[in-house]
C-alpha cells in the first residue's frame, strides 16, 4: 500500500466477503443476527459522550417480522436538542484546533474496527433493522462505510496539499478551516453507510455535528456510534438525537450558529428544509452550506443492438436488489420492440426464481420493504395497475403484510410513456417498462430526458457505439451517475462518486473530495518576508 501526504495510507476498497455456505463469515454473522434479534436493546441518545434516556420510548421491529420487538429508543425534548447544540459548540473549541492527522487517525481506526471486530455486528444490525440480505448488508454497512472512512482521509490529505504558488517575496498558504458553528446531519433508513458517512465526513474536516438518523435505522445507527466512541471521537463532536423531525429541525435551524446541512432523504422534505434556511438567513452568523441527495426516477434504456439477457439482468438486479429501496434503483425502462419478447422472457424467469423472506435465510434474494406506510403506498400503485387500461402486470403483483411488509417484485408494462409509475418515485420493488419502436431511439431518448423531474442515475445498454455516444450526449442532464452497459446501481467509493441534479439533489458527489470541500471555509494567508517601507512605485520617478 502506498502513502500520501504526511504518510497517510492510500485508500483501497474493502474486499467483499462471499458468505458462501460453510464460510466462517457466514457462521459469524448468523450468530450475531440471532444474538441481536433477541437482544431487547434500549438505545439512548448520545449527547456530550453520554447516553441520554428520557423514558419516552418507541419500539424497534424488523420489517420482515413487524410483531417482534428487538428494542426501544428514547425520544428527545427540545431541551435535549439545545443541549446537543451547546455541547457541540463547546467541543468545537478544541476539535476545530486538533491537527488534521489526529482527526484522521480516529476515523481510520473506525474503518478498521468495522473491517474487523464490528463487521458481523454492523451487518447483522442492518439485516435486522433494514431487512437487507447478507450481500446487500455487506456491500453497504461494512464495505461502503469502511471505504467512506478510508477514502475521506485520503481526500482530506489531497485537499490540504492543494496550495497556491509562493515566491521569494511571499509565502502563500491556504488554511482549510471548519465551518464556524455546528452542522446538522439528517440521514435515511436505506444505507447504513450513508448514516455513518454524513456526520463523520463533516467531523473529519473539523466540524461538530448534531445527527438525526431515520427512526427506521436507529438499531444499526447505535452500532455506528459504538464504533465512533471506541475509535476515540471526543465527547460532543458527534451528538445523536432521536424524535420528532419537525421539532428537532426547528430547534437546530433557529440557532444563529447553524452552519451547514448534510441531508439524504426525500425531495419534498429537502425543499422544505431549504425554504426554512432561507427564511432564517438573516439570523445566521454565516451562510449555511446545503448539501442534499434526494429522490430518483432512475432509468434503463436499451438500444436495438443490446444483448437481451444483459438488459434483463440489469433490470432484475437494478430494480429489485434491496427491494428497490436504493436511491439509484431502476424504476423505469425503455425497451426496443425487436428485443422485447426475449427481455420479457428473461425478466419473468428471473423474478419467478427470486426467493422472498427473512434475511436470516440466506437463500432469500428479496426481503421486506421498510415499514407499513411504504407497503400501503406500493400496494395501492400495484392495485391501480391491475385495473388501468394502459398498464399490464406481467410478473409479480402480490403483497402480504400479515407477518412482514412483503411486496412481490412487480413488473408493469405500459403503453403510455407518461403512465403514473413511469413518472412518480415509488421507492420499492416495482419496475415499469415502455416498449418503443426499435427505429425511434432518438425520440425515445428525448422522452427519457423529459419525463422525470429527477436526475440521479440511469443506464444505456447497447453494442452499437454510435448509440452509446448518442445516448451519452442526449441524456447529459438526466443523470448524475450514468452507466454504460450496466445496471444504474452499485456506485463504489473512490470509483464512482455519487450524486444527481435536478430534483435529485445538489450533486456534491459523496465519496469524493468535492463533498469534503463543502465542509471547510478556506482562509488564504500571505506572509511577506521583506515588508515595504516606501509607498512610491518606480513609475513615479523622482
Amino acid at each position: 500500500m502506498g502513502k500520501g501526504f504526511f504518510n497517510v495510507p492510500l485508500a483501497v476498497n474493502e474486499p467483499v466477503k462471499t458468505y458462501a455456505p460453510g464460510s466462517p463469515e457466514r457462521e459469524e454473522v448468523l450468530k450475531a443476527y440471532k444474538d441481536m434479534y433477541n437482544s431487547k436493546v434500549d438505545v439512548g441518545m448520545y449527547i456530550n459522550g453520554k447516553e441520554v434516556k428520557t423514558g419516552n420510548t418507541r419500539t424497534m421491529s424488523p420489517p420482515h417480522d413487524h410483531q417482534h420487538i428487538v428494542g426501544t429508543y428514547h425520544l428527545a425534548e427540545k431541551s435535549h436538542i439545545e443541549e446537543a447544540i451547546s455541547t457541540a459548540l463547546e467541543a468545537r473549541k478544541e476539535w476545530s484546533q486538533m491537527p488534521w492527522e489526529q482527526r484522521a487517525g480516529i476515523f481510520l481506526k473506525a474503518a478498521e474496527l468495522i473491517a474487523g471486530p464490528y463487521r458481523a455486528k454492523i451487518n447483522a444490525a442492518t439485516m435486522i433493522a433494514q431487512s437487507k440480505n447478507i450481500y446487500q448488508a455487506e456491500i453497504d454497512a461494512a464495505c461502503e462505510l469502511i471505504d467512506f472512512l478510508r477514502f475521506n482521509v485520503q481526500f482530506m490529505s489531497d485537499i490540504y496539499m492543494d496550495q497556491p504558488e509562493s515566491t521569494s517575496d511571499a509565502w502563500n498558504r491556504v488554511e482549510y478551516r471548519p465551518l464556524e458553528g455546528f452542522t446538522y446531519a439528517v440521514t435515511p433508513f436505506n444505507f447504513t453507510a450513508i448514516a455513518g458517512n454524513l456526520p463523520s465526513c463533516m467531523a473529519l474536516m473539523g466540524n461538530v455535528v448534531v445527527w438525526k438518523p431515520s427512526n427506521n435505522q436507529i438499531f444499526s445507527a447505535k452500532v455506528i456510534m459504538d464504533v465512533f466512541q471506541e475509535a476515540g471521537v471526543p465527547d460532543g463532536v458527534i451528538n445523536v438525537v432521536f424524535g420528532n423531525p419537525g421539532m428537532i429541525t426547528d430547534t437546530v435551524m433557529a440557532s444563529p450558529d447553524f452552519s451547514g446541512l448534510h441531508y439524504t432523504g426525500s425531495t419534498p422534505v429537502f425543499q422544505d428544509l431549504w425554504k426554512q434556511i432561507g427564511n432564517n438567513i438573516t439570523n445566521y452568523k454565516t451562510y449555511p452550506r446545503i448539501v442534499g441527495e434526494t429522490g430518483g426516477k432512475d432509468f434503463v434504456v436499451a438500444h436495438k443492438s443490446a444483448n437481451a439477457k444483459q438488459v434483463a439482468t440489469a433490470i432484475s438486479r437494478g430494480a429489485f436488489e434491496f427491494q428497490g429501496q436504493k436511491c439509484s434503483a431502476a424504476s423505469r425502462g425503455y425497451i426496443p420492440s425487436n428485443l422485447w419478447e426475449d427481455v420479457k422472457k428473461y425478466i419473468i424467469e428471473d423474478v419467478k426464481s427470486f426467493k422472498m423472506g427473512s434475511p436470516e435465510d440466506m437463500g432469500n434474494f428479496i426481503t421486506a420493504v421498510i415499514n407499513e406506510g411504504s407497503f400501503d403506498k406500493l400496494a395501492k400503485y400495484i392495485d391501480n395497475a391491475k385495473s388501468d387500461k394502459d398498464a399490464e402486470i406481467i410478473v409479480g403483483g402480490n403483497y402480504d403484510k400479515s407477518k412482514g411488509y412483503f411486496i412481490e417484485p412487480t413488473v408493469i408494462v405500459t403503453t403510455n410513456p407518461q403512465y403514473t409509475t413511469m413518472v412518480e418515485e415509488l421507492f420499492g420493488p416495482v419496475m415499469t417498462i415502455y416498449v418503443y419502436d426499435e427505429n425511434d431511439f432518438s425520440e425515445t431518448l428525448k422522452l427519457v430526458d423529459q419525463t422525470s423531474e429527477y436526475a440521479l442515475t440511469g443506464a444505456i445498454l447497447a453494442t452499437c457505439r454510435y448509440a452509446v455516444q448518442e445516448a451519452t450526449n442526449a441524456l447529459q442532464n438526466s443523470a448524475g451517475n450514468f452507466y454504460i452497459n450496466d445496471k444504474p446501481t452499485g456506485a463504489v467509493v473512490g470509483q464512482q462518486p455519487f450524486g444527481g441534479a435536478r430534483a435529485s439533489g445538489t450533486n456534491d458527489k459523496a465519496g469524493s473530495a468535492q463533498n469534503l470541500l463543502r465542509w471547510v471555509s478556506p482562509r488564504l494567508i500571505k506572509e511577506t518576508f521583506v515588508t515595504p517601507v516606501d509607498y512610491r512605485y518606480p513609475f513615479l520617478g523622482e
